[in-house]
């Protein structure tokens, strides 16, 4: 019976995925869920972790909603300046290390450590210590 439980609320989750799958956080949401689901519960439970994850990473984002807008505007009172990328800002870029310049996030955002912001194409994002875009704070 739980298997089917768990079948069923796996099934609803990667039903509901490609309707989430455009903002901000879902693939890091979904990563961090399957991973621990598939600690809690194996295979299965990596679906379903996924799934959820995959909803509340689109939902909070890294910033999280409430700390969307005042971030924003904490970025522009900064007047960081803006790196002109060639083309589209999307999640996944990875970033030069040349010729941008990254910032440390606040601690009043309780961002995790590793992560930092900088401005391309006069949009704040959010990247890791790879450089990749991991949220498009807009």
């Amino acid at each position: 019976m739980n298997k089917r439980v768990l079948l069923a609320a796996a099934a609803a989750g990667l039903l509901a995925l490609p309707l989430t799958a455009q903002a901000q956080g879902t693939l890091r949401g979904a990563a961090e869920g399957a991973e621990a689901g598939a600690d809690a519960a194996g295979p299965v439970g990596a679906v379903v972790g996924g799934a959820v994850g995959a909803a509340t990473g689109t939902v909070g984002g890294i910033l999280g909603v409430d700390d969307r807008p005042r971030f924003r505007s904490y970025v522009r009172e900064r007047r960081a300046s803006s790196y002109s990328w060639g083309g589209p800002v999307r999640v996944g870029t990875v970033l030069p290390d040349d010729g941008v310049t990254y910032y440390d996030v606040p601690s009043e955002y309780r961002v995790r450590p590793g992560y930092r912001y900088t401005v391309v194409n006069e949009r704040p994002v959010l990247v890791d210590h790879s450089r990749r875009i991991v949220e498009i704070v807009d």
